[in-house]
């Protein structure tokens, strides 16, 4: 008779993926990431991608509605999207993105640089001038929103887990939150703001990770290798 195996719980990896992105906004948060360590971001960003959506996929599939839909909601807006974003911010500020012919440029000179043609083989006269757009965030801060938003309506949920996991998610829901003034512009003071959210992110960053290690550590003994406190509301 063949033995029959089910999937064990992929919340490690998941937690450790979410780790993975909270160190490194933290960073860029605290002024210690420079420019041209974004597309890097964005690479590790990728990665956690596939894993916060395999581990939705997996949560959903044995009914934990909440860990499945906020995995879910990571893996496409705090790990694609974000990862989309940062890339799209270095090309802009590298003057090789969003590229728009010369007329474009005519009707709008205001909104970048002139930069040189593209094509310097060709004549002079037939050479296409184009320019690209200054970064603008403010539209972030509309999408930050609904992400912090969501977050913060499904919270309550968390407190039926242990007191680690719904601190770590109300640390993420305070980043979120300022992010969301500092991109839209609508309150903060960035001089404050950011280093809040740095702290935050990362100190989320090490509840996630000792989180996963004690998940792992405590099925693979069968006993509280690590301690885990009880959950807030039973």
């Amino acid at each position: 008779m063949a033995q029959e195996h089910s999937f064990a719980t992929p919340g490690p990896a998941g937690l450790a993926a979410l780790a993975v992105a909270c160190f490194g906004f933290g960073a860029v948060f605290l002024g210690l990431v420079k420019p041209g360590g974004l597309p890097l971001l964005a690479a590790w960003l990728f990665g956690g991608c596939l894993v916060q959506y395999t581990t939705a996929v997996m949560e959903l599939k044995d009914h934990n509605i909440l860990g499945g839909n906020v995995f879910m909601f990571f893996s496409a807006f705090f790990m694609l999207g974000a990862a989309l974003s940062v890339l799209s911010k270095f090309f802009m500020l590298a003057g090789a993105g969003a590229f728009i012919p010369k007329a474009a440029a005519a009707a709008a000179p205001a909104a970048g640089a002139l930069v040189a043609a593209i094509a310097p083989a060709a004549p002079a006269a037939a050479a296409p001038v184009f320019w690209f757009p200054k970064p603008d965030a403010y539209v972030e801060g509309w999408m930050w929103m609904a992400g912090a938003a969501f977050l913060t309506a499904v919270t309550p949920g968390y407190a039926k887990g242990n007191a680690f996991i719904f601190l770590l998610v109300v640390l993420i829901d305070i980043a979120l939150w300022l992010i969301v003034g500092q991109d839209s512009g609508w309150y903060g003071n960035p001089a404050i703001c950011k280093p809040i959210i740095g702290y935050c992110l990362i100190a989320a960053g090490w509840l996630g990770i000792y989180l996963a290690g004690a998940t792992v550590c405590n099925t693979v003994y069968g006993k509280p290798v690590y301690f885990v406190p009880k959950p807030l509301v039973k």
